[in-house]
């Protein structure tokens, strides 16, 4: 009988461990689809359509930029100041940020998403056959020596939850931080349209060198890219230890929550409230030098 029962608890941890990493894979994938549909949304004819605006705004700017750059440097040159390699510099740069400020962000968080679904499949496991299962079973079962071994097998389960009360609680965390995710997740195709339309903003003060606005919100870009990365990959390396040893993987599906206020800590912030506001002082800033420059050429 405890022979039985030992073969019996080898097949079905192993079938209980197959049938759950399926079922996390398939939540990993979902999280990628998510992830995917916001890359799709710039497929779409009107926010093509909408990028293509804002890039044309930016070249706009762009050119703008440059003739005030020209002004600029001819002042500072008649007084001696002029650095003629430092304002071809900022040429360049704005260039580059012109013709990439509506391509990288979108390459990037797609690079992100498709790096996060191969990860939820390396870690569940997911798409691995029931036969691949059944070998495991066997190689477990000729693996066993003796009694000893037999005895001190592992098997599922979840010992420290002792009460339904903790299973509930649970349950409830674990809900809590799917959801969380979730709704991130569904948001973020739109968040990047938003980025990339205060984007183009930036595009006159870059050539004439001021780029502290765009380097922040290059690292917006790059925040948001690497909390599509990780709030989805935690979680389900969360859900996958969760079967073993409950808290731990109940505090890592709950740390996945925290990893756009982490990332903002130390610079890479995802929210666009700052960045339009920034946005916004650039474009006043624009415009009270554009309408400088062409009154000084007036007079």
């Amino acid at each position: 009988m405890f022979i039985f029962d030992f073969v019996a608890s080898t097949i079905m941890d192993n079938l209980i461990d197959w049938f759950y990493g399926q079922v996390v894979g398939f939540l990993g994938n979902f999280f990628a689809e998510m992830g995917n549909m916001g890359v799709e949304l710039f497929a779409l004819d009107w926010v093509e359509a909408i990028v293509l605006f804002f890039s044309q705004l930016g070249w706009a700017l762009f050119g703008v930029s440059l003739v005030v750059s020209g002004f600029e440097f001819g002042i500072e040159y008649s007084t001696g100041r002029g650095n003629l390699q430092q304002t071809a510099l900022n040429a360049i740069k704005g260039f580059l940020a012109v013709s990439l400020f509506t391509v990288v962000p979108v390459r990037l968080y797609a690079l992100s998403v498709s790096l996060q679904g191969t990860f939820a499949i390396g870690l569940t496991g997911a798409g691995t056959s029931i036969g691949t299962v059944g070998e495991r079973i066997i190689e477990e079962l000729m693996s066993v020596e003796s009694l000893a071994d037999m005895a001190g097998a592992p098997s599922f389960g979840m010992s420290v939850l002792t009460s339904p009360i903790m299973l509930l609680f649970c349950i409830i965390m674990m809900a809590y931080a799917v959801i969380k995710v979730f709704f991130a997740n569904l948001k973020r195709g739109g968040i990047l349209l938003i980025q990339i339309a205060v984007g183009s903003l930036y595009m006159f003060s870059v050539p004439r060198g001021y780029t502290d606005g765009f380097v922040q919100w290059s690292k917006q870009v790059i925040g948001l890219c690497l909390t599509a990365f990780l709030q989805s990959t935690i979680l389900v390396a969360g859900l996958m230890v969760f079967k073993d040893h409950a808290l731990l993987g109940l505090g890592l599906m709950l740390s996945a929550g925290e990893v756009p206020r982490i990332a903002g800590t130390f610079g890479l912030d995802t929210t666009t409230r700052a960045n339009i506001m920034s946005a916004v002082y650039t474009a006043q800033a624009a415009v009270n030098t554009t309408r400088t420059v062409v009154q000084a050429a007036a007079k």
